[in-house]
């Protein structure tokens, strides 16, 4: 038997959302968190070890399917959309330059390179 779980409206828009702001790939998204986790030192044996948060929430999002988002993975969502727009809010004097502001915002899953 195959279970079938209604999405609210609110998921759904929240859910278009969230991909129209987390414009990198999730392999992408994995490598960079990765980079940034790790530093020079070398992996581990599991391969998400290390990954810097709200990262890896986001990342856990991203591997999911509509219908299997929990509670707590709307509110990364929620989270993730809010937080890329404040930094997008706050852009610098130096925009896209400024690789602070701009690692801030692919630790979150948002290349500003990405064209639109």
């Amino acid at each position: 038997m195959v279970r079938e779980q209604r999405l609210e409206p609110e998921v759904a828009v929240l859910w278009d959302d969230f991909h129209a702001q987390v414009n990198v790939p999730s392999e992408q998204l994995r490598q960079w968190l990765l980079t940034r986790g790790s530093g020079e030192e070398s992996f581990g044996a599991d391969p998400d070890l290390g990954l810097p948060e709200p990262g890896r929430q986001i990342l856990a999002v991203l591997r999911k399917r509509k219908v299997d988002l929990t509670p707590e993975d709307i509110e990364v969502m929620r989270d993730a959309i809010d937080r890329i727009q404040s930094l997008m809010d706050a852009k610098p004097s130096r925009g896209n330059a400024d690789d602070e502001w701009r690692h801030s915002l692919l630790d979150l899953g948002h290349d500003v390179l990405v064209e639109r």
